[in-house]
């Protein structure tokens, strides 16, 4: 008897189908060889977005760690073309008086000032 080729989307397809059908998720999950956990991630992703949530979605993390916010970017930046003998110290204490809820790391501020002074504006 030759394999039977499937994709990882027809399994899907065929999880949610079942599962619509009425069968049980423990024992759909334990025909699919799947932990339960997983079968209700499938199932929540079909009911809130269709078939195209079933589609794989990226691993990337969504926000970015050590990222100032952009209006905080661009202060620092102004204050920095405007002031260049100013240090990174000054220039953090004036922006977190715009940004109240945002405190920006110093080796943030500075990788910042750094990459501004590597890129020709």
């Amino acid at each position: 008897m030759p394999w039977r080729e499937c994709s990882v989307m027809d399994e899907k397809l065929q999880f949610v189908a079942r599962r619509l059908a009425g069968e049980s998720m423990a024992e759909l999950c334990r025909d699919f060889g799947i932990s339960r956990k997983t079968g209700y991630k499938i199932f929540d992703r079909y009911q809130e977005c269709g078939v195209q949530g079933l589609t794989d979605r990226s691993r990337r993390p969504y926000p970015y760690a050590n990222r100032l916010p952009f209006q905080v970017e661009n202060y620092i930046l102004n204050v920095n073309r405007e002031h260049p003998s100013l240090s990174v110290a000054p220039i953090l204490a004036a922006a977190s008086n715009i940004a109240n809820r945002y405190q920006a790391s110093g080796g943030t501020a500075a990788r910042l000032l750094r990459w501004a002074l590597s890129v020709t504006f």
